[in-house]
């Protein structure tokens, strides 16, 4: 397999890209939903310790992909016989994929700031962990996570379809079987 895409597999830098980001995205759900399930604050703090660089490397990881796609490799080509309307779909939730990953990065950071949590998390303060849930940042972020599992539920879905109903191993696309 080589480093760039053929016309009919994604190349090596991609496939890591994103099977990395899906382990550390769904790392991230659990470790949200425990995290905000917890009410022992050493607990939480524990958790969003983890969550918060996990985070950023998420975020770090998207702006390579967003680069690498922009500038040294591009998609290969749809799997034969896919209906345009498929096509276009794909490429849509792919793109929303990338905003959602932003936007949960971007809503973290300001969640962090303003309830103060991040002095709390990494600089060992005495404060309380905040009620997350009465800021706005909160909200966007619980809103954007809502918007991400969707769009995750629906790629998997289709990957599952393009794999098992129309048999063009989709999968094997991105480095799942030959």
């Amino acid at each position: 397999m080589g480093i760039r895409r053929t016309s009919l597999r994604y190349g090596a830098v991609a496939i890591c890209l994103h099977w990395l980001s899906a382990i550390l995205i769904i790392g991230m759900f659990v470790a949200g939903i425990v995290a905000s399930e917890t009410d022992d604050p050493i607990r939480k703090a524990a958790i969003l310790r983890l969550h918060a660089p996990i985070g950023l490397a998420v975020l770090g990881l998207t702006v390579v992909r967003i680069l690498w796609w922009l500038a040294a490799d591009r998609k290969p080509l749809p799997p034969a016989g896919q209906p345009t309307w498929q096509t276009g779909l794909s490429l849509w939730v792919h793109r929303l994929f990338y905003v959602a990953i932003l936007g949960m990065t971007a809503s973290g950071i300001w969640l962090m700031n303003a309830s103060g949590a991040g002095k709390i998390i990494f600089q060992g303060s005495a404060k309380p962990m905040p009620a997350f849930e009465t800021y706005a940042a909160f909200q966007a972020h619980s809103t954007i996570a809502l918007v991400l599992e969707e769009l995750f539920v629906l790629h998997v879905v289709a990957a599952l379809y393009h794999q098992f109903i129309r048999k063009d191993r989709l999968l094997a696309r991105m480095g799942l079987g030959r």
